[in-house]
C-alpha cells in the first residue's frame, strides 16, 4: 500500500470517529432532555413545599396544582358524585370508607352519622371547587381548620383519611381513576391535613391568650361595676343620714315655734 493510500485511509477513519462522536452527543442531549421532561412531569404536582407522599405540617402556604391535575381531580369527583344515588349516599360512602379503615376515629366525632357524612361531602366539595384558586383555597382550608380546632388532627390520622378516600375512589372509578388523579388527590389531601395541624398548633395558643385576656378584661369590668355599686350604696346611706338630720332639725324648730306662740297666747 502506498503512502498516499495510507493517508487517505487514516482520514476516512478520523471522519468516521468524528461522526460517531457527533451522534453520541446528539443521543446524549436527547436522553438528557427526556430525563428532564420526565422529572418535570413527575414533579408537576409537587411544585413548592407540598407533595403527594408526605404531609407537611410545618408551613401553611398556597397550594398550586397544575391545570391538568386540577382537571383530573374535579373530573373524578364529578364522576364519583354522578355514580352515587344522591349526595347523601356519596357522603355515606365516604363516611363508611373512613371509619371502616379506622374505627377508632369515630370517637373523635360526636355529631350524628348522617350529619357528619354531609359535612365531609360539603367540605370536600368546597375544597375541590377552589383548587384552581390558590389564594381562595388557602382561605377555605384555614376556615375549615378553625372549625376543627377541637379535633386532635395528627399526621397518621391524615394519612388514614387520605388513603381511605383514595382507595374508595379507586374502587368506584376503576380505570378512570388515573395516576394523575391519584397524585392530585393525594397532594391536596396532604395539604389540607397538614394545614389543619398547623392551624391547630399555631393558633390554639394565640386563641387561649386572647381568651385569657378577654376573661381578665371582663373580670376587671365586673370589679369596676361592683366598686361603683358599693360607692353608690355608701353615698345613698350618707344621703339618707343627712336627710334624717335635716328633718329632725326642722321638727325641733317647728316645736319651739309652737311653744313660743302658746306662751304668748297665755299672757
Amino acid at each position: 500500500m502506498s503512502v498516499e493510500e495510507e493517508q487517505e485511509e487514516v482520514l476516512v477513519e478520523e471522519e468516521e470517529v468524528e461522526e460517531a462522536e457527533v451522534d453520541a452527543d446528539a443521543q446524549g442531549d436527547a436522553t438528557n432532555e427526556q430525563t428532564a421532561d420526565e422529572e418535570q412531569g413527575s414533579g408537576e404536582a409537587t411544585a413548592g413545599a407540598y407533595g403527594s407522599k408526605e404531609v407537611n405540617d410545618q408551613i401553611f402556604e398556597e397550594l398550586r396544582l397544575t391545570e391538568a391535575l386540577v382537571t383530573e381531580v374535579k373530573a373524578t369527583w364529578a364522576a364519583f358524585l354522578h355514580s352515587a344515588d344522591s349526595r347523601e349516599a356519596a357522603g355515606e360512602a365516604i363516611y363508611a370508607a373512613l371509619f371502616d379503615s379506622a374505627p377508632s376515629l369515630q370517637s373523635l366525632f360526636k355529631t350524628p352519622r348522617a350529619v357528619m357524612a354531609m359535612r365531609f361531602m360539603n367540605g370536600l366539595n368546597q375544597i375541590i371547587s377552589s383548587l384552581h384558586d390558590p389564594k381562595g383555597l388557602k382561605i377555605v382550608v384555614e376556615t375549615l381548620g378553625f372549625q376543627h380546632l377541637d379535633l386532635e388532627v395528627t399526621v397518621p390520622r391524615v394519612v388514614i383519611f387520605r388513603d381511605a378516600i383514595i382507595d374508595l375512589l379507586q374502587v368506584e372509578m376503576g380505570g378512570r381513576f388515573s395516576s394523575k388523579a391519584r397524585e392530585g388527590w393525594a397532594t391536596f389531601l396532604n395539604y389540607v391535613g397538614g394545614s389543619y395541624i398547623y392551624v391547630r398548633v399555631k393558633y390554639t395558643d394565640r386563641l387561649r391568650t386572647l381568651a385569657a385576656s378577654w376573661a381578665l378584661a371582663n373580670n376587671r369590668n365586673l370589679n369596676d361595676i361592683e366598686i361603683v355599686a358599693e360607692e353608690g350604696k355608701e353615698e345613698g346611706a350618707e344621703g339618707e343620714e343627712g336627710e334624717g338630720k335635716e328633718e329632725g332639725q326642722e321638727a325641733g324648730a317647728a316645736a319651739a315655734n309652737e311653744q313660743f306662740l302658746a306662751q304668748r297666747a297665755r299672757r
